[in-house]
């Protein structure tokens, strides 16, 4: 009786699934892609109804349903509308596949979010839909297997499908933030998840590590590391057991990987003058790319590899400057402030995020290569530094003193929504922003 129950049960869902696709996609009129933020959108997500019985099916149609909230609040898209305020509850509801909208429009929300979840034998199958409740249309139907255990991974792919409806992009949910991190004792390097799940230490050199970079596959990741007593450059494959060391005489730092290339530049000073060149990725070098008397450092690539950007003190400051590979023409990025330091070149190719130094404190500055800016993210609430784009552009991650020791924080790229991403002991710097992960 209780099988017949369940197949019942799906059979009704499906059949309200591809009854209402003959809807339309989204057509990507909920979120302005130019500006993204200006709005929230009202999004209800009550807990998931119950198509089997025990105790792991009570807690997942409860865990799943809060985690999938989290997760799409995170990226500073919704409003997450108060279940205490929602008229009916679709855990309880009889009529699950049959959903009257003027319950939720009347209550604000635009989206609604509603689910299943079958346990048996410690495998799970969730069906999870996305409505727009003015439309009364379905916008996306997923109906996923898996093990118990699954349940984050499940909740990110629902959500990379729900943004994907909303935006044409996938978002952010199989990245991964690197970050440096005292907690041993020691600067060593970890990675952790895009909203601050799972962090593990990578490295374990008892020295000091610096300076993370991932490549565009996000399968190898750069760093410097004193492990031998000076600074050196390693280049690690995070799946297989290779790595390779670039320990020239002087200084060797700040790598930064080449669009969708086996390639990266860095700082080396081997000729006495600290100067950016290109290297493979078994570190040879290729050519040198700046040629000044003074220190150049802190690469970030354009997306399309055409032009580099970097850190120079030649004009007697600290400043940003471009430099078009083909032509060789260097220009000055920065002029406002004394010091502009760490450049985060965005993943969309229109602007440069940095840190720059007003009234006594590093802020977070955006300027565009179209003349706008800068404008100021952060406002002197500690001293902000190190911004890295997410891979879709429409967030920043960033280091801040504003709670004591430095902490990662997360931002939109318009500055709103500033929280913490994670707490560990000591202190954490210098977070880097993966590309997408394939095949995670």
């Amino acid at each position: 009786m209780r099988n017949c129950w369940i197949k019942i049960f799906w059979l009704i869902v499906i059949m309200s699934f591809w009854a209402l696709q003959g809807v339309a996609r989204a057509g990507y009129d909920y979120i302005d892609i130019s500006h993204p933020f200006l709005r929230k959108i009202p999004i209800a997500v009550p807990l998931f109804k119950k198509v089997s019985s025990g105790h792991e099916t009570d807690q997942l149609s409860k865990s799943a349903p809060d985690l999938l909230a989290e997760t799409l609040e995170f990226t500073g898209y919704f409003k997450l509308l108060d279940r205490e305020a929602f008229l009916v509850n679709p855990q309880t509801d009889a009529a699950f596949a049959s959903i009257n909208f003027h319950d939720w429009t009347s209550i604000g929300a635009e989206l609604l979010v509603t689910g299943g979840v079958l346990v048996q034998d410690n495998l799970v199958e969730i069906e999870l839909r996305l409505y727009d409740t003015f439309k009364e249309q379905l916008l996306v139907g997923k109906r996923y297997k898996g093990r118990v255990e699954d349940e984050r991974k499940i909740i990110r792919r629902f959500c990379s499908e729900v943004i994907y409806t909303l935006t044409g992009d996938r978002g952010i949910f199989n990245t991964k933030i690197a970050f440096v991190s005292t907690g041993t004792g020691n600067k060593e390097i970890y990675i952790c998840e895009f909203d601050g799940y799972n962090p593990r230490q990578l490295t374990h050199t008892k020295s000091i590590t610096l300076s993370p970079a991932w490549a565009s596959d996000g399968q190898w990741l750069a760093y410097t590391s004193y492990a031998k007593g000076k600074p050196d450059l390693y280049i690690k494959n995070l799946r297989e057991n290779r790595s390779y060391v670039v320990a020239k005489k002087g200084i060797n730092t700040t790598p930064a990987w080449f669009p969708n290339k086996f390639e990266l530049a860095a700082t080396l000073s081997f000729s006495d003058d600290p100067e950016i060149y290109l290297l493979t990725g078994t570190g040879k070098i290729i050519k040198r790319l700046t040629y000044n008397k003074g220190i150049d450092v802190s690469p970030t690539w354009s997306p399309d590899g055409k032009s580099v950007g970097f850190v120079s003190k030649r004009s007697g400051t600290p400043q940003i400057y471009i430099k078009d590979i083909d032509s060789g023409q260097v220009k000055r990025l920065t002029f406002q402030g004394r010091y502009n330091t760490q450049p985060s070149w965005s993943p969309k190719g229109d602007k440069m995020a940095y840190s720059g130094m007003e009234n006594g404190h590093n802020n977070i500055f955006v300027i565009g290569f179209d003349g706008q800016g800068p404008i100021q993210l952060t406002h002197n609430e500690g001293d902000n530094e190190s911004p890295s784009w997410s891979p879709d552009g429409n967030l920043i991650v960033f280091t801040s003193t504003r709670e004591g020791p430095s902490r990662i924080y997360v931002m939109t790229s318009y500055g709103t929504d500033q929280r913490r991403l994670l707490v560990l002991k000591g202190r954490q710097t210098e977070p880097k922003w993966s590309p997408r992960m394939v095949n995670k």
